[in-house]
């Protein structure tokens, strides 16, 4: 059986598509560009040294270019302080004291929760917000009060609005 070059081009397209597929890493995706970009070559009847060109030169560009917008996107929060990943990151509980070692029990969505104080927040008892959980336990830090907040009245409903 005799394959055409640019068979060949597409069979290692394929096989870096899939590799991409088992690995995960978005950089064989860029690679397989690459390697479309020599099968293309070699339909359009170049050298076997501008298919190989071609090919490496689109699959390197690719991949730098790849890992430059990968570097300059903003990092995520690991899983245990991410909101996206956790739905209690963000939430307020309530603390009503805390102990020496700066741990607490609190309720919270109907059970009983071991709770720890943030690295740097001070204690003290209140409302409190979950940022991080930790296994079972709750990473809490104080709930920013404001002080306009705290005096501004009330908003009084407009009596022409129909509610």
């Amino acid at each position: 059986m005799d394959w055409s070059t640019s068979t060949l081009w597409w069979l290692a397209a394929g096989v870096l598509v899939a590799a991409e597929l088992a690995t995960g890493t978005f950089y064989l995706l860029m690679l397989a560009v690459g390697t479309a970009a020599g099968a293309l070559a070699a339909h359009a009847g170049l050298s076997g040294t501008a298919q190989v060109v071609l090919a490496a030169v689109l699959g390197i560009g690719a991949t730098l270019a790849w890992h430059l917008l990968r570097a300059r996107s903003p990092k995520t929060a690991p899983a245990e302080a991410n909101p996206d990943v956790n739905i209690d990151i963000g939430q307020t509980v309530h603390v009503p004291g805390w102990q020496p070692d700066s741990t607490a029990r609190v309720a919270y969505r109907g059970a009983q929760w071991q709770v720890r104080l943030a690295p740097g927040a001070t204690a003290g008892s209140g409302a409190h917000t979950i940022v991080a959980v930790r296994g079972t336990e709750l990473l809490l830090s104080p709930v920013a009060t404001s002080t306009a907040a705290a005096t501004a009245p009330a908003a009084q409903p407009d009596p022409a609005v129909p509610l």
